[in-house]
């Protein structure tokens, strides 16, 4: 019966064949969209601030979120990600611009790399290292999914759970949220 159904509506409805870049493209500039307006609310004047002696700060997790979106460059582009070969440095971000033109920039980066990478190497293994000691090697696929997309969505959340904290009404991602429905409803009097 569950058969005759799919068989039935695959015959009856058109089905959408985009591909593995298409979709990741499609969800990055989706969630890009969210991402911007939670950095658009970043109290960068708080930047030091804390929930817990353990947390990030305040204005290093808001870069944190502002650049993830490269890293999706960083694992179609690459091979690797050597920690010892690398001289970053977070930086705190000294105005709401510069966070918004950070992310901005980097989801162009990310956005290019979609558009030209050749989809049949996403079984390519792609490695996070520091010097000798291999953290993960994973197929391209399953790091653009984890360490780029869904690890931003984790810290987005993160800042959402700090600008909470400091009252600052936050914007919806997948619908209203409870600043948005009580503004509504103050509209309509």
């Amino acid at each position: 019966m569950l058969s005759e159904k799919i068989s039935y509506f695959h015959h009856t409805h058109k089905v959408n064949t985009m591909s593995l870049n298409e979709l990741l493209l499609a969800e990055l500039k989706n969630e890009a969209a969210a991402t911007r307006r939670l950095l658009e609310r970043v109290p960068v004047e708080k930047n030091d601030w804390k929930p817990h002696p353990k947390s990030m700060a305040l204005g290093r997790l808001a870069m944190h979120v502002a650049e993830i979106s490269e890293w999706t460059a960083s694992t179609l582009l690459a091979d690797e990600l050597d920690f010892s070969k690398t001289e970053y440095k977070p930086k705190d971000p000294e105005s709401v611009q510069e966070l918004l033109d950070k992310h901005d920039s980097c989801v162009a980066v990310a956005v290019d790399a979609l558009q030209r990478f050749d989809e049949s190497h996403y079984g390519d293994l792609w490695t996070l290292r520091t010097g000798e000691h291999v953290h993960f090697s994973l197929p391209k696929s399953a790091v653009v999914r984890s360490f780029a997309f869904n690890h931003l969505y984790h810290h987005r959340a993160q800042l959402g759970v700090y600008l909470r904290l400091l009252n600052v009404p936050i914007p919806g991602m997948y619908g209203p949220t409870a600043d948005e429905l009580e503004a509504m409803a103050a509209a309509k009097g």
